[in-house]
């Protein structure tokens, strides 16, 4: 039965936001760039075309290959993707006379148009175009229009092809959701049966008929993603599972003892492994950024390689990979610049020789979670904060030592525990402690100090792309300050960045 989605991608910011509504309708759904489209569309729904940073106008604007698509399947165009149909099939796409970018409402809709059934006029969308379709071909029907923008949005004649030049993945469009799923349901016919136990139940058939009675190693983390994969490769292959959990000496205060012992309960066959001397050696005088993720990472890889040694006959290597890992390793033409490299250390060498399996690397964040809650997991790992691969190494700015590592565990510590207390943690995407590379003057008792400054960051946000710093209420952060620099030796000054991304990123490093 055909239930899946294709979007191509034509290099949006948004294309992410596409993808992520439709799965939220419980309809499965794949992002491919726009000049990769797959040979076999047999188990193809329909198509959605992506918005782009690029003008239709352009010579090196992206082109796609639509003649096994276009008629032949439901198609809806999006922004770009809406004036490439235009403008291929004869019509006029120029410069907007005044920027189209924020919000608007639709002043007209045909309600019998299946995309648009439903919504009400005057109901609230969110543009983002330098461009406008002026003048449409004859066999297109408008089927709606803002005060400024006379084609809103159309369909062409006998097919199940649409074009909006409005965003209706974005939170900003308020029936966004009800135009998808009139795509998705009443146009394509899925059925709407993506969900997480239908996830858990087909992965784990397929992970049982790919790897057999052969074994598998896993490096956890800790975290959410390398948990879940780690728990849905159990349920498929059992003890042949062999995790390996790697105290680099950058993890919380006792993070170590206490998640290996959540992984023990739930029954994983996992390996608790202290190398934090190997990896302190490695950090020694190292300040640059960049140098410290490449030390942090080939220790990592070094130990992992030691104990994988250690099981005989071993053909796999499981990673939590997830999807928006993947869609950034495949991204189309004019991707946005490398802005540091992953938080999660990368492939291992090709010396180890051993195939991969990636469990998740069709699910967003959000759905990680979904499945480990489905699967019954402890909130303790499921709604833990996302936490870099290198850990408080990138949080402790200039030189790692021993001291400077036990300075910001005590921090964080007191940081994460109190927001818990204040009932502030789920309601926070990431927080973090900062130790910086700064000193500063105080005063304790008849004595000066010269001591360090701590920076405190929280963030809201959705999936990470984009964050607002969170408005900590003022008697948390007071107690927070108050508590930090009463307790940790070494610490004299707190500070709280309320910088957002963009521009600044959620980790300083």
């Amino acid at each position: 039965m055909k239930e899946t989605i294709l979007i191509l991608d034509f290099g949006s910011q948004y294309t992410q936001f596409i993808a992520r509504r439709v799965r939220e309708l419980n309809v499965y759904c794949e992002i491919h760039p726009f000049n990769k489209i797959p040979e076999d569309l047999s188990d193809v729904a329909g198509v959605i075309l992506s918005g782009s940073p690029f003008s239709v106008r352009d010579s090196e604007s992206p082109v796609p290959e639509l003649s096994n698509i276009k008629g032949k399947l439901p198609l809806l165009g999006v922004c770009y993707g809406a004036q490439f149909l235009a403008q291929s099939q004869g019509g006029d796409v120029l410069p907007s006379e005044i920027r189209e970018y924020g919000r608007a409402n639709l002043n007209f809709i045909d309600q019998s148009c299946t995309l648009l059934s439903g919504m009400t006029i005057d109901t609230q969308v969110w543009m983002s175009h330098g461009d406008t379709i002026l003048n449409a071909p004859d066999n297109f029907i408008i089927t709606t229009s803002t005060d400024s923008v006379k084609i809103a949005g159309f369909k062409i004649k006998d097919e199940d092809t649409y074009g909006i030049q409005f965003h209706p993945e974005v939170y900003h469009t308020t029936e966004g959701s009800k135009l998808l799923k009139n795509f998705l349901v009443d146009i394509c016919k899925c059925s709407q049966n993506w969900t997480p136990d239908s996830f858990i139940e087909s992965t784990i058939t397929a992970l049982k008929n790919k790897l057999g009675n052969d074994k598998v190693i896993l490096g956890l983390s800790g975290g959410v993603d390398s948990s879940v994969a780690a728990v849905l490769l159990h349920k498929a292959i059992g003890a042949n599972l062999y995790c390996i959990f790697v105290d680099n000496g950058l993890l919380r205060k006792n993070e170590f003892e206490d998640v290996l012992h959540s992984y023990l309960d739930l029954g994983l066959n996992v390996k608790g492994v202290d190398a934090t001397d190997k990896f302190m050696d490695a950090l020694e005088g190292i300040t640059e950024p960049e140098k410290k993720r490449k030390a942090i990472g080939n220790a990592f890889i070094e130990v992992f390689d030691d104990e994988a040694h250690l099981i005989k006959d071993v053909n796999w290597l499981a990673q939590g990979t997830i999807y928006p890992d993947v869609i950034e390793s495949i991204s189309v033409k004019g991707p946005s610049a490398t802005i540091k490299s992953h938080h999660n250390v990368g492939g291992l060498p090709d010396y180890m020789k051993l195939k991969v399996v990636e469990p998740l690397n069709t699910l967003f964040k959000d759905e990680v979670r979904r499945i480990g809650r489905a699967l019954e997991m402890p909130s303790f790992i499921i709604d833990r904060h996302p936490f870099p691969g290198p850990g408080l190494g990138i949080r402790i700015l200039g030189e790692v030592n021993r001291e400077r590592v036990r300075i910001l565990q005590e921090v964080d510590h007191i940081y994460i525990q109190n927001m818990k207390d204040f009932d502030l943690y789920k309601k926070v995407w990431q927080a973090a402690a900062i130790l910086l590379p700064v000193q500063s003057v105080g005063v304790m008792g008849d004595e000066r100090t010269y001591e360090n400054v701590v920076a405190l960051r929280a963030v809201e946000s959705t999936d990470g792309m984009t964050a607002d710093w969170s408005q900590l209420p003022y008697e948390y952060l007071s107690k927070v300050s108050s508590e930090i620099i009463n307790k940790v030796s070494g610490v004299n000054r707190v500070v709280y960045d309320i910088s957002s991304k963009p521009p600044a990123t959620i980790e300083w490093e």
